[in-house]
């Protein structure tokens, strides 16, 4: 008998996947665990396996579009097996028939039916313009947009590219066909086409030279570009807007801020470097100042457990251990990996969990256990010449730290004025958790154990 295969909850936030490519065929044997299709959650992109074996009888969506959980994506069955007769290929982005489409007369429903048949186009091309008609008389027509490029479907297989790398290349009239992909399987992303360039539009031909005493109107050789361009929300991009709209407005939330001196984590951070410099390629592991706040707020979390705690409705969980989230920048939006017992590791294990997890973040290969569970977190924007800003929290968690650059300014130091290294932080608090005094003795306590490194090691 044909078995439904639904679209499971590959994550605890998920509410729908998109399925980006099947990895099983109609028609190929199927056993029990297999691979069959790759699904982008709200975090990740992951894998949908069979819950049966047998023959893959039918593909009920297509790859590309979303579906509900719990919904069903495919039909698998013995060799020979009729699929389920309702379990029609439903049109691309998860539409479905009598929610999404009005009522067919029909007349209506025979006339955008397209013929019995495989690879048959679905609508009839629109009639030319009399532009259209007028360029075809005599005037060469323009080049087509990048746009109306991408749409064409390529010759030998899906191109794979996320939605951002898309809209980036038809905004700046790339070619993703020339474009070699860096992302999983070879799929292009954003990064791709930082060093592409656009294909040069073609030139006009000499023109006659106007006469002096005639006065033509300058036209713009500009070419006609629409006022915006929409892209759909991906899953990620969906849960961000979620879980942001459900903190920023009900948390009661306050801010504290501190500036530190970092001379001596600077210092600190110059000999690890060169000590690991002194170690085989390898083997060398670089502590980032971003390894060294972890840390920091690990040890700090320890002296003020009131503020490793989540809110949880009718009662408050105090967290006996630490694993501190760390916000990392993905290509469609953000994802907070978390260092499990980060006051348990050394820095050089925090560094090497950090890079691990940020790189696997940012290919949308996580694992639901490494970017959930988390306790407190960290945002950090120095790289990015950020002086100071302030983070949304993230619940259920009760307090995030927003860490800005570290920058040289002229300060009282030692009964004079000299030019130190100092670094804003800012703390964002639930006050339903946290109080202004717990919050403040917390980041004093950070501040001391950051302007004295030697405490990172107790």
């Amino acid at each position: 008998m044909a078995t439904k295969v639904v679209m499971e909850a590959l994550s605890p936030t998920m509410e729908e996947g998109r399925l980006v490519e099947w990895k099983k065929q109609e028609g190929e044997p199927v056993a029990v665990g297999d691979v069959l299709a790759e699904v982008e959650t709200d975090k990740a992109v992951m894998e949908l396996v069979a819950r049966a074996g047998g023959t893959l009888l039918k593909h009920i969506v297509e790859a590309g579009s979303t579906v509900p959980v719990s919904e069903p994506v495919a039909v698998i069955g013995e060799p020979g097996e009729a699929a389920s007769p309702d379990s029609g290929k439903q049109p691309s982005g998860g539409q479905r028939d009598g929610k999404e489409k009005g009522p067919q007369s029909s007349a209506q429903a025979q006339a955008t039916q397209p013929s019995p048949g495989r690879n048959r186009p679905t609508s009839m091309p629109p009639a030319p313009s009399a532009e259209t008609a007028t360029e075809s008389r005599g005037a060469p027509a323009p080049p087509r947009s990048a746009a109306a490029v991408q749409s064409a479907p390529p010759s030998a297989g899906r191109l794979k590219a996320s939605p951002l790398a898309r809209r980036i290349a038809a905004e700046r009239g790339v070619d993703l066909g020339a474009v070699a992909g860096s992302g999983p399987e070879g799929r292009i992303v954003a990064r791709d086409l930082e060093t592409a360039t656009a294909a040069a539009p073609a030139r006009p031909g000499p023109s006659a030279t106007p006469s002096p005493l005639t006065l033509h109107p300058q036209v713009s050789t500009r070419p006609a570009s629409p006022p915006y361009s929409d892209a759909p929300l991906t899953q990620i991009r969906k849960t961000i807007a979620k879980r942001l709209s459900q903190s920023i407005g009900p948390i009661p939330t306050f801010y504290l801020t501190s500036e530190v001196d970092m001379e001596r984590v600077w210092e600190a951070r110059e000999s690890l470097r060169e000590a690991g410099q002194r170690e085989s390629e390898e083997a060398a592991i670089k502590v980032s100042f971003n390894d060294i706040i972890i840390k920091a707020v690990a040890m700090a979390l320890r002296l003020h457990p009131a503020c490793n705690a989540w809110w949880q409705d009718d009662h408050i969980r105090y967290w006996n251990e630490i694993h501190v989230s760390m916000a990392v920048a993905v290509e469609e939006g953000l994802i907070t990996p978390v260092i499990r017992h980060a006051d348990q590791k050394i820095l050089r294990e925090i560094a090497a969990e950090s890079h691990d997890l940020a790189t696997r973040a940012r290919e949308r290969r996580l694992k639901t256990e490494e970017y959930t569970g988390g306790t407190f977190s960290v945002s950090n924007l120095g790289m990015l010449d950020i002086e100071e800003f302030t983070a949304v929290i993230n619940p259920p968690e009760a307090g995030i730290l927003a860490v800005g650059r570290i920058a040289e300014k002229p300060v009282a130091h030692n009964g004079g004025v000299s030019i130190r290294r100092r670094m804003r932080l800012t703390m964002s608090c639930d006050h339903r958790v946290i109080d202004g005094a717990t919050g403040a003795q917390f980041l004093k306590t950070l501040k001391g154990m950051l302007e004295n490194p030697l405490a990172l090691v107790w």
